[in-house]
């Protein structure tokens, strides 16, 4: 029997309560609610670190951050020759083929197991070596530096795609995840497509009428529980100064924020409406594994707080739908904690992969989904030593301790989805607690994950702070190649 076609669907900083269907009444997601009512819902998935390069590198590789040692960004992925589950489907006799952001490290332009790829990332250091502005160059857009969003000062600040929307980063994703099925479609040698979008990361850039799809006035105000600032960490005020967004709350930009981003997400799902359409089209719907999910949410304002590195839902959880008739239902919503360590396992015993050359920290979704799995946890972990934050989420409850604040955090999942209270100092709740801690410090030392532990407690790190002035920290993210040149004598900074 023909092994199964997979593709898997990847946005970047979609938080998981974007979903029309999964009960978002302001969201317009009609392909998303498409694959939900067709597939099956995980409601509680959790990225196994809140940032993009270690989320992604976890679910490559099927390992949480402790085994891939990669915790933030600037962190590479394994170089010691383990293979993806890419490589592995490779090996397999797939064809397998990246199109968008992989925001691979320390390489941005390695394959790690794709035979091929189209790449747009972020951030490069040339144009020429990114696949999407080699398309809008040559279409007469050479002039625009800013092709995802003017960032820097701006990066919070929504603004309109400076190009027409059919050569917007999001639908030339979708222009070639269409023009690869096409290619595939009459073909017997069995495919894995990874489609990336870099939407709805900010800054939010929505292409025109998008812009106007979603009103401000029409828009939730942030989840700013009495007390919020208490449920903040270090590392959020960290990230709030760096990104501009430390002086104060103005609730229209925040509403106007949410706006731009809920049109990112309907115009990516209107590219996966695309992609669904050509599926279907070719008779290739029913024998594909689709797989759509993201590396991480946004806070968008939540406890006074933008971006992500948080162990809040907001940016903690991720959307995660899976249509594949064969072993998912239809209609189906799991509220089992799952992880995007998950995604490996899953794709390879969908493929009838047989794979055990190195520990998959893993389980596959199907056997979550039937209720047959006994795992009773997952984890997360932002940084290590000092300047970390590390979570283990229950179907019912989340602990997290934040180093640099020496700091714990338990939430009821049930009692308290918006996790408005804190009760890692409740008396009532702390058996709970203590059973938690203990878990999470138990798993991080089954892994040599030592640094944060002192015996069976945590290690006391020097408490952090950010200074006092509130231009320290400021920092400036652009293309190396698209400084402007402007006459030097606006460039000359002396009186």
């Amino acid at each position: 029997m023909k092994k199964p076609n997979i593709l898997l669907i990847f946005t970047d900083q979609q938080r998981a309560d974007t979903i029309h269907a999964l009960g978002n009444a302001v969201i317009r997601t009609p392909n998303l609610d498409r694959l939900y009512t067709s597939g099956t819902a995980f409601t509680s998935a959790y990225t196994p670190s809140p940032v993009c390069v270690p989320a992604r590198c976890s679910m490559l590789y099927g390992q949480y951050p402790p085994q891939t040692k990669c915790y933030d960004n600037n962190f590479p992925m394994p170089v010691d020759g383990r293979p993806s589950f890419v490589e592995i489907l490779t090996r397999a006799g797939y064809r397998t083929h990246g199109i968008g952001k992989c925001h691979y490290t320390p390489d941005l332009h390695a394959l790690r197991g794709f035979q091929t790829r189209e790449k747009q990332e972020e951030i490069v250091f040339s144009p020429e070596v990114d696949d999407y502005l080699k398309f809008l160059h040559a279409a007469g857009y050479g002039y625009i530096t800013d092709p995802h969003g003017v960032r820097s000062e701006m990066y919070y600040i929504p603004q309109i795609a400076p190009m027409p929307a059919k050569f917007h980063p999001a639908q030339w994703v979708g222009d070639r995840g269409v023009a690869f099925l096409e290619s595939v479609a009459h073909h017997n040698q069995p495919w894995y497509l990874f489609l990336s979008f870099i939407h709805p990361h900010p800054p939010f850039s929505p292409p025109i009428p998008w812009h106007k799809l979603y009103r401000v006035p029409e828009m939730p105000l942030p989840n700013l529980p009495p007390h919020y600032t208490a449920l903040q960490t270090y590392i959020n005020r960290v990230q709030n100064r760096y990104k501009y967004r430390d002086r104060g709350l103005d609730f229209n930009l925040i509403r106007c924020i949410k706006a731009y981003y809920y049109a990112t997400i309907s115009f990516v799902d209107f590219q996966i409406g695309r992609i669904l359409d050509t599926l279907e089209k070719h008779g290739m719907l029913d024998r594909t594994m689709i797989i759509f999910t993201s590396d991480h949410g946004e806070l968008l304002g939540d406890y006074g707080c933008f971006g992500k590195r948080s162990m809040h839902d907001a940016c903690a959880k991720v959307p995660l739908l899976v249509r594949f008739p064969e072993r998912f239902s239809s209609g189906k919503t799991c509220n089992i904690p799952v992880s995007l360590v998950d995604v490996a396992p899953t794709v390879l015993n969908s493929a009838d992969i047989h794979f055990d050359a190195y520990r998959l920290d893993g389980i596959d979704l199907a056997e979550v989904a039937n209720n047959a799995s006994k795992r009773r946890f997952v984890f997360m972990q932002y940084q290590n030593r000092g300047n970390a934050i590390y979570t283990i989420i229950t179907e019912k409850w989340k602990y997290a301790y934040s180093a640099p604040d020496n700091k714990e955090f338990l939430f009821d999942r049930s009692a308290d989805p918006l996790e408005t209270k804190n009760l890692a100092r409740v008396n009532s709740c702390n058996g709970i607690k203590q059973q938690l801690k203990r878990d999470l410090i138990e798993y991080l030392s089954s892994t040599g994950e030592i640094d944060a532990i002192d015996g069976d407690d945590w290690r006391i790190y020097p408490q952090m702070e950010i200074p006092s002035d509130p231009d320290a920290g400021l920092i400036v993210q652009e293309h190396p190649w698209a400084q402007v040149n402007l006459p030097p004598s606006y460039m000359d900074k002396k009186a």
